[in-house]
């Protein structure tokens, strides 16, 4: 699936990284909690979150994820726009909330990882 897909699903708009949105991804992890993502992501492409600060972007770079889906309807503040932009990160967002965007997504297709516990 490509973000662009994940984006119509989502009814999402896309905040930055229009260009990479032919990019393939192949699974997806939900979360507030950026300690979860760095103890439990492995080749994730898509981070789903409603947390809205640095963190989150600095935590997609570490975690080599390409795709960030705010839900809730969060929209990142400029500062996180560009540091996002500089890091080569997609930034969308939704209204849709977390478990109905990740529900939505597994029942098209996108998956977890087989690794995961959460």
């Amino acid at each position: 699936m490509t973000i662009r897909d994940i984006s119509e699903i989502l009814s999402a708009e896309i905040i930055c990284g229009e260009e990479k949105l032919e990019k393939e991804v192949y699974n997806a992890f939900g979360s507030d909690m950026m300690s979860d993502v760095l103890a439990f992501v492995k080749d994730q492409s898509l981070l789903i979150t409603g947390l809205c600060n640095p963190q989150v972007i600095r935590t997609a770079e570490m975690m080599d994820i390409s795709c960030v889906c705010f839900v809730r309807g969060k929209t990142p503040e400029t500062a996180m726009v560009e540091l996002a932009r500089e890091r080569g990160i997609v930034l969308m967002t939704t209204e849709i909330r977390m478990f109905t965007a990740c529900g939505v997504l597994y029942e098209k297709g996108l998956r977890g990882g087989a690794d995961q516990c959460l």
